[in-house]
């Protein structure tokens, strides 16, 4: 096994459960999710002498798998995904199926892009604010305020939501 290629699996392996799962919140399918993460790693090694610093790693993966889902819908017409019960029980990531996760779910699908970002890159990731910032080529300020205004939308939308509810009920 050549260096490059031992010092690729020390770097990376350890972030291959994470990569997976946040393929699956992306994609909502095993089979996309196994493509996505395939992809990514194609095109990490083939950029892997770029890669100075391992410290980054996680932030240069994470970022290589958002534009891999982002070329998904590039040269294709979007469709809606239908998944089998069978296939949901069958798959190895839990899923909330709970009403207070489809509402969560829903909420965050509503919120904009510069929101849910560094929301997700916080609460799935565990990144600290100087790491979102970093990822995101913004401010440290600009993230707490945008992570400020993340949580306030969705306090509002699930607000909203369990109200509807209880109108109907």
């Amino acid at each position: 096994m050549s260096k490059k290629h031992k010092r690729f699996q020390g770097i990376v392996m350890p972030y291959m459960v994470q990569l997976y799962r946040y393929a699956y919140w992306l994609s909502g399918s095993p089979d996309i999710s196994k493509d996505l993460v395939q992809e990514t790693l194609l095109r990490a090694w083939r950029s892997f002498d770029s890669l100075k610093d391992g410290n980054v790693a996680k932030y240069w993966l994470i970022t290589i798998l958002k534009r891999e889902n982002a070329r998904r819908f590039e040269h294709q017409a979007l469709y809606q995904v239908t998944r089998d019960v069978e296939e949901l029980e069958s798959s190895q990531v839990e899923i909330d199926t709970s009403p207070e996760g489809h509402v969560l779910k829903m909420a965050l699908e509503r919120l904009a892009d510069e929101y849910r970002a560094p929301l997700l890159l916080q609460v799935i990731w565990g990144y600290s604010c100087k790491e979102i910032a970093h990822q995101l080529n913004i401010s440290p300020g600009a993230v707490m305020t945008r992570l400020f205004r993340a949580r306030n939308a969705l306090r509002q939308q699930i607000t909203q939501e369990v109200d509807e509810q209880e109108e109907q009920e």
